[in-house]
């Protein structure tokens, strides 16, 4: 049975950050990565960097935001230089659209509860429709205006993830992929991690994998209430520039092809996609800027966000269990510079980040749903 500093369970952008930013701390780190038949949120990610609007019901979590975008070029450096994979990292700021007064109004007043919750340190501000055409001059007549932060960008996920894979294998991570945890077991002085080729010991094991933290967690201890939520999205073929700045649902990736997505479904673990859905989505991108109507869609796709109960990370070290932890969200680009730079030290024996009391599983016990969840 190999044994190894610290087990990772889960090979997506929220394990393999962690991994990464565990390899710049501890010598022997171990991915166990159960591949892509696994409902991976990893691949189908939009690829924002977003701050805005995230925190409203939980402002400790717009702080943890702000800090990863703040770490992001940090990040991005990193990984350029151990793996010459350029992510494309990009932060302009970015835009929400509203086509209505109404829209605007309801923006305006969650945004700036959020900036007094905040002691004021929140920048955004609130433009018209012709000051969003300055910035956007392919908008269209109904979008009424648009909140814009400075925080926002955004990047290339299907790099970002390359990169974290490769810079962990460079620093020396192991990372077993077609390999699914399937028992954990309190051993002396750590774990034992059953999987379906072998057993691992280790003296601390991390939960990083998705929906199925959900199941992992009652064996260490924790209670880690999950779920699925169904995106779903439609990229456009190349073009020249037409966007500088990312919106909330629509975005010009690097290599030119337009993205669009807005939907968040309840449908249990079908990742898979609706007509009825991708026309509600086409036709939210015509209304904001018409020229996409003549642009050629080449494919889409459907993929399963890992959503708490109330929206917000869940980040926590097993007290039955200590050296036992689990990370999940549902922003792992967003959040990858912070999962890299501030949570994996800690899970390597550091001091706990601020404020991460705030994400911890026990604020569940009281937990009452309501209508602001993270976005």
């Amino acid at each position: 049975m190999k044994a190894v500093d610290v087990v990772v369970i889960g090979g997506g952008l929220v394990g393999t950050a962690i991994a990464y930013g565990l390899s710049r701390c501890v010598q022997r780190v171990l991915v166990l990565d159960e591949g892509d038949q696994a409902l991976r949120a990893s691949r189908g990610n939009f690829g924002l960097v977003w701050v805005q609007g995230k925190g409203t019901g939980l402002s400790p979590y717009a702080t943890w935001t702000r800090t990863s975008a703040s770490l992001w070029p940090t990040l991005a450096e990193d990984l350029f230089a151990q793996t010459d994979i350029n992510v494309q990292l990009r932060q302009p700021g970015g835009f929400h659209l509203c086509f209505s007064d109404a829209e605007m109004a309801a923006r305006n007043a969650s945004l700036e509860t959020l900036r007094e919750s905040l002691g004021g340190d929140y920048p955004y501000v609130m433009l018209d429709h012709a000051e969003v055409k300055a910035k956007l001059p392919a908008l269209g007549p109904e979008v009424v205006g648009a909140s814009y932060s400075p925080m926002d960008g955004h990047v290339n996920p299907l790099k970002l993830l390359r990169a974290l894979h490769t810079a962990s294998q460079l620093r020396q991570v192991q990372i077993l992929t077609g390999t699914r945890a399937e028992r954990i077991e309190s051993a002396a002085g750590g774990f034992t991690i059953h999987t379906s080729s072998g057993s691992y010991s280790a003296a601390r094991v991390v939960l990083a994998a998705g929906l199925a933290n959900r199941t992992l967690a009652e064996q260490i201890g924790l209670n880690v209430p999950v779920g699925p939520n169904r995106g779903q999205v439609l990229v456009g073929e190349r073009v020249r520039r037409l966007l500088d700045y990312p919106t909330t649902y629509i975005r010009q990736t690097d290599e030119g092809t337009i993205q669009i997505g807005d939907s968040h479904e309840d449908v249990g673990f079908d990742d898979g996609t609706t007509t009825d859905v991708l026309a509600s989505i086409a036709q939210r991108g015509i209304r904001s800027f018409p020229m996409l109507a003549q642009l050629k869609l080449v494919r889409v796709w459907g993929a399963l966000r890992v959503l708490s109960l109330d929206g917000f990370p869940i980040y926590q070290e097993s007290g039955l269990y200590p050296g036992a932890f689990v990370a999940t969200c549902h922003s792992g680009v967003t959040l990858a510079a912070a999962h890299a730079l501030r949570l994996a030290p800690w899970i390597a024996g550091g001091a706990p980040p601020a404020g991460i009391e705030h994400f911890s599983s026990e604020r569940f016990r009281t937990y009452q749903p309501t209508s602001n969840h993270a976005h």
